[in-house]
């Protein structure tokens, strides 16, 4: 089967192959953990199961293989326009404070249909935001007074 119409994630994905440290060092010949972050050992004696590694990848697997039927049904413009209006919703935002769901997001995306622990945990109550909008938007800015 051909990559773009794969209907589950690898069982052992290429990017979750842990390089050896003869790769990952530096200059010094020590492991580089500010590039390739911290080094474990249980990774690199003992490799992951596969369901655990499918289930990490299983959203972005499933959301190119609608984009590639996009493709071969429709034509080059549909996931390009598809990819636009997700970038587009995305970026759209509120005040730091003001509770904000992104409903454009998730229909492009077909959350809209699924009930996750998201949907009915996101109180505001619950909430760890800052609750002063001026200091919200002096520290999303990054603005100093």
């Amino acid at each position: 089967m051909s990559a773009p119409l794969r209907l589950a994630p690898a069982a052992y994905p290429e990017d979750s192959l842990t390089k050896s440290t003869l790769a990952t060092s530096n200059s010094f010949g020590v492991h580089d953990t500010m590039r390739h972050g911290v080094r474990s050992i249980q990774s690199e004696v003992l490799p992951g199961h596969p369901l655990e590694q499918r289930l990490k990848h299983w959203q972005e697997t499933q959301y190119q293989l609608k984009l590639s039927m996009y493709r071969n049904l429709y034509g080059i413009h549909a996931p390009v326009r598809h990819l636009m209006e997700r970038s587009i919703v995305s970026k759209v935002q509120r005040l730091p404070v003001l509770p904000s769901s992104n409903l454009g997001l998730e229909i492009l995306t077909g959350q809209d249909e699924t009930i996750d622990f998201e949907d009915f945990l996101n109180t505001p109550e619950n909430s760890t935001d800052m609750l002063d909008v001026h200091a919200a938007m002096e520290h999303k800015l990054g603005m100093k007074f």
